[in-house]
């Protein structure tokens, strides 16, 4: 059981990550903070479902959906494309050691390669599965956060 304090420190860290990986990724510079924040919320979704005893393939399926609907909100609220969101704040959600170490074990001739590349494959379905269901949802659910925002203006 993480303590309160690590889960804190970890989300920082995400957010610092991830607004490193906008910068490399060459976001506008007024989108930084927006990009951090949302790759923060992204893995303290991800911590929550884990403490709570699901699998990793699970937490990354429901953090990757709740930051592909906080990247659509985003997006219509700042008007800017939905990709300067999503695929800065997806990137600590993104399996690289799990690729690394099913590569490690192949080079090995382990046979963890295959459980390794497994589980792996089903973190990235799992992206991918996020990512599209929450594009599903119907633009005009966004579009009625500009509304709201438009009123909040005037």
């Amino acid at each position: 059981m993480k303590t309160m304090i690590d889960m804190l420190f970890q989300v920082l860290a995400a957010a610092i990550g991830v607004m490193a990986f906008a910068v490399l990724f060459r976001a506008p510079r007024k989108y930084y903070a927006d990009c951090g924040v949302t790759g923060g919320i992204g893995w303290l979704i991800y911590l929550l479902v884990m403490q709570q005893g699901f699998s990793n393939v699970i937490a990354s399926l429901v953090a990757t959906l709740a930051l592909t609907i906080i990247s659509r909100a985003l997006s219509v609220m700042r008007q800017a494309p939905v990709t300067i969101f999503l695929v800065t704040s997806i990137f600590t959600l993104v399996p690289g050691a799990g690729i690394y170490y099913t590569a490690y074990y192949m080079i090995m001739n382990d046979a963890a390669a295959v459980a390794k590349g497994l589980e792996t494959f089903k973190i990235a379905g799992a992206i991918v599965l996020g990512i599209l269901f929450g594009m599903g949802l119907p633009q005009s659910l966004f579009q009625k956060l500009k509304r709201i925002k438009r009123r909040s203006i005037s």
